[in-house]
Parts: structure tokens; sequence; C-alpha cells
């Protein structure tokens, strides 16, 4: 049955080399499994957002069938790659600048009108994901140098959100300063906040380049005597630049905030002591949030977040045999006639 399908997808190869390759010389076709591991750096590429891309690393490893087809005694090779693999990779959004949090026109126990504010900083995105990959590449391979091109497709299985920042509270009144650094009135300065929320991301399709070589010695001469190369090693430098958005947008707020400023006072009525405005504050992930306008407009983070990763590729691929030729066949003389001469042909 593989034999079959081998010999199917042959066919349509050789009507594509006819065209990719001049000449009427016999074609040669060599079949290779494999497998490839790779290395780079992951970001992810949101548009029309405030946000610049985000910054990673990511690694992977998977298996391959190649196609290697070309002229006989010809360098130059048609690939034809296909595989299966899994990647998983983390990478994180930082907020160069503050942003803040108003609970507005609250009154502290002394019956004083206040704003109660939240103010973000050093915020920082991670995205941890693993994922399923399917390539589906093709290219041309001339002595040592190879090039392939086509798409990758990726299905992101498992995906987590860690959010990191510094949070400060303080009380803003009309008739004074404002207040910082009072814990006993729930004023705190650089409070560490973190949560993770279980998020995903969307069927990844992207444009693939790989350029490299292959490794070891090469030779172009041709004979019996001839030892011909049974495994294949190549290293490459990729990029995967997305088509489709990865992203699910949404409305909610960067994190969210107690309502109303809790008093909660001690023994003391004029004292508090209690963490409640920091203690129960809930954090989103940054690609599911939106923004206000001063016009009144919801803009969510992006419009959309496009895969990138540039990187490092190792592949090794091993021959797989051949229908041994036939000796007779190879050998045997052939009448020809052109024009009104006759002759012999040697066929090799």
């Amino acid at each position: 049955m593989c034999k079959k399908i081998v010999k199917k997808h042959q066919t349509y190869l050789l009507l594509l080399l006819a065209v990719l390759f001049s000449g009427t010389v016999r074609a040669e076709v060599n079949n290779y499994v494999g497998a490839y591991g790779f290395v780079g750096e992951w970001s992810l590429c949101p548009t029309q957002s405030d946000f610049r891309p985000s910054a990673g690393v990511g690694g992977g490893a998977g298996f391959l069938y190649e196609l290697q087809a070309g002229q006989t005694y010809s360098p130059t090779r048609f690939l034809f790659d296909v595989g299966v693999g899994v990647w998983g990779g983390m990478t994180s959004y930082s907020m160069s600048t503050s942003s803040k949090v108003e609970l507005l026109n609250q009154r502290d126990l002394q019956g004083d009108v206040f704003d109660y504010i939240y103010n973000v900083q050093n915020r920082h995105d991670q995205y941890k994901s693993l994922a399923a990959q399917i390539p589906l590449l093709i290219g041309v391979q001339h002595r040592k140098f190879y090039m392939l091109v086509g798409a990758k497709v990726n299905t992101h299985l498992l995906t987590k959100a860690y959010t990191t920042a510094d949070i400060s509270t303080y009380g803003r009144y009309a008739a004074i300063p404002d207040l910082h650094n009072m814990p006993d009135y729930q004023f705190f300065d650089n409070v560490p906040l973190s949560g993770s929320t279980k998020t995903s991301l969307k069927l990844d399709i992207d444009l693939s380049l790989e350029i490299g070589g292959r490794l070891g010695y090469v030779t172009d001469a041709v004979g019996y005597d001839v030892p011909k190369r049974k495994m294949e090693c190549r290293l490459a430098a990729f990029v995967d630049y997305g088509l489709t958005d990865m992203h699910s947008s949404g409305n909610n707020p960067g994190f969210i905030a107690p309502g109303v400023y809790d008093c909660n006072p001690s023994s003391d009525a004029y004292v508090y002591r209690t963490t409640s405005m920091i203690d129960n504050l809930q954090v989103n992930d940054i690609m599911s949030t939106s923004k206000t306008t001063a016009t009144g407009d919801v803009v969510p983070f992006a419009k959309s977040v496009n895969n990138l990763m540039v990187g490092l590729k190792f592949t090794i691929l091993f021959q797989l045999p051949q229908e041994k030729a036939c000796v007779i066949c190879r050998d045997a003389y052939r009448s020809s006639v052109r024009g009104r001469r006759g002759g012999v042909k040697y066929e090799e």
C-alpha cells in the first residue's frame, strides 16, 4: 500500500520536474525519512497596538519524509518535505509605561472625599505554549546549498499566561497633597502582584523560509565505484511568520479592583489595619484586555497578533532502500532510426 502511494506521488512530481528541468534526460527519485530539531527566538507581533512585539525563546523537534528528484548525474535536486512535530516556548510582553485605575469620590472614616488610585508599573505578561506542527515545504538543493519554502500549521494544545507587576496605591485629596506609603490607610508602594490564567491561541498558519547547507563531504562524481551517501545532515537558518491572527480579543480590563474603598477599621476607629484593597485584585492577561479611549470607544489590545520565530534548524535524513536496477535492461542496446540513416544507441 505504501509503495503504491509513494509511486503515485512520484508520478505527480515527475510531471512537475518536466517543467522545472529542461531536457529529456531520465529523472532520478530518492526517498528519505528523518528527524529535525530547532531552536530560536519566539515573538508575538501585535498590529495596531500600543505594545511592541514580545520576546522569548522556543524550540521543538519532529519527524519528516523528504522526496528528492532531479536529472541523473545533476547536482541539483528538487525537494519536497512533509512532517509532524511538536514545539514549545515562552514569550513575554513588557509595559514600559505605567497605567492607573481610579476609584473616584470615595470617603474615609472622617468623611472626607478622596480618590483611591492604583498605579501599575513594570508589568510583564508571559505566555507559555505547547503546540503541534505540520510543515509542508518545497525547495531546491544544489551541491551543498539548499533552500525550502512553504507553510507550517501550528495547533496550540496548551497555553498559559503569567502576569507580574508592581502596584502602588495612594489617596488623592482636593485640599491636601497626595498621601503615599501609609499602610494604615491602605496606601502602599511597589507591592508585587502576580497571577496566572489559562488562555488559548488560535490555529496559526506560518509562511516559512529555510536556507542552509549540507554537512560533510559532498562530491559530484558518478559511477559504480563512487560511494553513495545514505545519510544526510543539514544545518540552516529559518524564519516563520504567521499569516493568521492568533489571539482571541476580549473586553477585559488589565486587572479588576474592588469597586469601593474598604475602611474596615480596627478597634481604633481612625486607623485602618487591612490590605483588602490589594489582596483581592484579579489579573487578566494582556492579549484579552481592552481600553476605553477619551471618546468612549473600546479599543482591543491589538487588531491582530501574528507569530514570528527566527532560529536554527538541524535535520538528519536516511535514504530509503531503492528498487534494484535491471542490469540487463540498462546495458541493452536498442536500434534507433534518425532520418534515413540507421544506427545504434547505448542507453545508460
